[in-house]
């Protein structure tokens, strides 16, 4: 399954998330109901993924954690805030350059209106 074919299940299975269960939750909801959601329509789906970071010789083993991986093609960075910073943004194209990843989404799930949650963000062609 390519990038965005994933990408069009994710954002359909964190609006059913939004659906079911509103704004106002906490994020680790969140991530839990999309965790479920994702495995349930048998995608490979790790939560709190570790990469390390690597400066020159110099191996930081847990570097970062990102909130969901998924088929190792895809990271999912969950908000659950009144509003999103350049941080945030920047913290998910990080965790993409950093792993090799392409594709990536910033969902926040406190927008009343899903679809103004989600950002798609490219590292790369695809």
């Amino acid at each position: 399954m390519t990038e965005n074919e994933l990408g069009k299940i994710i954002v359909d299975a964190g609006f059913k998330v939004h659906q079911r269960i509103g704004v106002g939750i906490l994020e680790s909801a969140y991530k839990a109901c999309l965790f479920y959601e994702l495995t349930t329509r048998g995608l490979f789906v790790e939560k709190e993924k570790e990469y390390p970071l690597i400066y020159e010789s110099v191996r930081m083993p847990v570097a970062y954690k990102a909130d969901i991986v998924v088929e190792n093609k895809v990271i999912v960075e969950l908000k659950a805030i009144s509003a999103l910073t350049e941080y945030h943004h920047a913290q998910i194209l990080s965790y993409m350059r950093l792993s090799g990843i392409k594709l990536g989404y910033l969902i926040n799930f406190h927008e009343p209106m899903y679809k103004n949650g989600i950002h798609r963000k490219i590292n790369g062609i695809l």
